[in-house]
């Protein structure tokens, strides 16, 4: 008697159980590694991480945005959200909000050198996710020196290169070391760590 449900005898044969197991375990490897990531990351400069020789613009911007320099950030005021610029394709990395920063311009004197060595005359810039669960960091207080995440009160020390200080974050803020050509903020290296929530 034939079953519906047999396979037909022209069928090419599956594969074996162990075979798929083979094959999905390597897959996920290589997704936990990195070594798999979507293809926009690749292709497109607008999912790519910030980049040695990006500059930054404001991230409320449109249109053609210009470069920052250091004159636009204001020591001692409100951070800026600003983006990185792909200097080559003129492209805002937009594409991914892993990308986002908060530039501060601090007293120089006052940066340890685990800032001050990522720091372009005293402007820092930090990944403005929360290592947390990916709340967005907006607010600075400059009564205590202390970047604030609203959603849990995680606690983040600039001047100690994102440094926790308080709060259920369990690790600092990824830092985005910065240089000048002439006056314009450049990005020198990528993030000292993994920007986004720690799983």
């Amino acid at each position: 008697m034939h079953r519906s449900d047999s396979p037909h005898p022209d069928s090419p044969p599956c594969a074996s159980r162990r075979e798929a197991l083979r094959l999905c375990g390597g897959a996920l490897a290589g997704l936990a590694s990195g070594l798999c990531t979507p293809a926009f990351a690749n292709d497109d400069p607008a999912g790519a991480r910030p980049q040695a020789g990006d500059r930054l613009v404001l991230a409320d911007g449109e249109g053609q945005r210009a470069p920052l320099r250091l004159a636009d950030i204001e020591a001692g005021a409100k951070p800026l959200m600003a983006l990185p610029l792909d200097a080559a394709s003129g492209t805002v990395r937009d594409g991914s909000r892993l990308n986002k920063l908060l530039l501060l311009r601090l007293d120089p004197a006052s940066l340890e050198p685990s800032a001050a060595r990522n720091a372009a005359d005293g402007v820092v810039a930090f990944s403005a996710v929360c290592t947390h669960q990916g709340c967005n960091i907006t607010e600075f207080s400059t009564e205590k020196g202390l970047l604030l995440c609203f959603c849990h009160f995680s606690q983040f020390r600039p001047a100690a290169g994102g440094e926790r200080v308080a709060g259920p974050a369990p690790r600092r803020l990824p830092m985005l070391p910065l240089k000048l050509e002439g006056d314009v903020l450049v990005v020198a290296d990528g993030f000292t760590s993994r920007p986004g929530a720690t799983l």
